[in-house]
């Protein structure tokens, strides 16, 4: 039954990604909401932006209903054929429903400032001073806290710069047809089998919108893309991925082989994002750029100028990330030994990318 509702969960957002990307794309054209040629843009011809507020909606309006649904049932007892397991569940969806609409408000402000830059941009700090009030909101406001061993001030601290580098390492990947939205894929269905391993219906259903969803819109974004999802689609999805991040269980001290490196899962997973972006910075400031102004530095504009086609460039990336990935998954459920074994493939990961990325080519 749970993995049947799964199923219909990454159907509907899918669904309804498909039904809402036409309608956004037509919009975009009467809104001159375009992203011309141009610059170290690698696309030849004019397409639209939109795929952003496509994926949010497609992930709201089902959050929306499962969330007055359950606190509906809850009061009312619920109609009789509602499954066991999920009527089990119903105390803790009310439970969470405030931390629901926070985070999802959160996903929308951030949409909302990303569709902003996208028809008139803002200026890099700017949009970052944004970005910080967003999630600096969401994180008080729903007590969204990692580390908390840590305290207080310092967790949140700790927490708001977790989702402020993820969301601007998914913004980083989106620059190539199809990039952001497949890492984005790769990383919710690791985060869901990692949540599904322990239980966590109520992540775990959010995460089945987020696969859905992206799946989706990657049928029209995969190269040559149809539409692209703009700064709109990439922060909310990163502020997405890094709010589940942070809500999935990794260590529970009750489980056989449960270690305290497990709570390294996220860095795992998103490894290769987080290479990318700490690289580009790098680069940027060892150079005395503005380490917040695009270029062509990223790693797949380099596999780009190493002789491989858009295509085959993506889904090696795509490739990367499942690798780290698949290691993240498994890093709870291993003795210390191969969690040793899994630390060193995910640094052979990024050894090999560095590898492919050591030349003097300039952009």
């Amino acid at each position: 039954m749970v993995v049947l509702i799964a199923l219909t969960s990454v159907a509907v957002a899918a669904g309804l990604t498909a039904l809402l990307v036409p309608v956004v794309r037509a919009l975009a054209f009467r809104l001159s909401l375009i992203d011309t040629p141009g610059g170290r843009k690698n696309h030849t011809r004019p397409v639209p932006l939109g795929g952003g507020p496509a994926m949010l909606i497609a992930i709201g309006l089902p959050t929306l209903a499962a969330v007055a649904l359950a606190n509906l049932w809850s009061a009312t007892g619920g109609p009789s054929w509602v499954p066991p397991v999920i009527a089990l569940h119903l105390a803790g969806v009310v439970m969470r429903t405030k931390m629901a609409l926070i985070i999802l408000g959160g996903a929308a402000a951030m949409c909302a400032l990303g569709l902003w830059d996208d028809r008139r941009p803002m200026g890099p700090w700017i949009k970052l001073v944004g970005q910080f009030i967003v999630v600096g909101a969401v994180v008080i406001l729903a007590d969204l806290r990692i580390l908390t061993i840590l305290g207080e001030p310092l967790s949140t601290i700790v927490s708001i710069v977790w989702v402020i580098v993820i969301v601007n390492a998914m913004n980083f990947m989106d620059n190539m047809d199809g990039l952001c939205a497949g890492v984005a894929l790769i990383c919710a269905l690791a985060l869901v089998a990692a949540a599904a391993g322990i239980g966590q219906l109520f992540v775990g259903g959010w995460l089945c919108l987020l696969i859905g969803a992206t799946a989706g819109f990657l049928v029209f974004n995969f190269p040559p893309a149809r539409i692209f999802m703009g700064d709109a689609g990439s922060m909310m999805l990163g502020f997405m991925l890094a709010v589940l991040s942070m809500l999935t269980t990794y260590y529970d001290p009750s489980r056989p082989l449960a270690r305290e490196y497990a709570l390294l899962v996220p860095v795992v997973l998103l490894a290769v994002p987080l290479y990318d972006f700490a690289s580009v910075m790098f680069i940027r400031i060892r150079e005395k750029r503005n380490p917040m102004v695009g270029d062509s530095m990223h790693f797949s504009h380099r596999l780009v100028r190493r002789g491989l086609s858009v295509r085959p460039a993506v889904l090696t990336i795509y490739l990367c990330t499942a690798v780290t990935a698949v290691a993240a998954v498994l890093l709870p459920h291993v003795p210390s030994w191969a969690a040793w074994l899994l630390a060193g493939q995910t640094l052979g990961v990024l050894g090999i990318i560095a590898v492919l990325e050591s030349t003097n080519d300039k952009p």
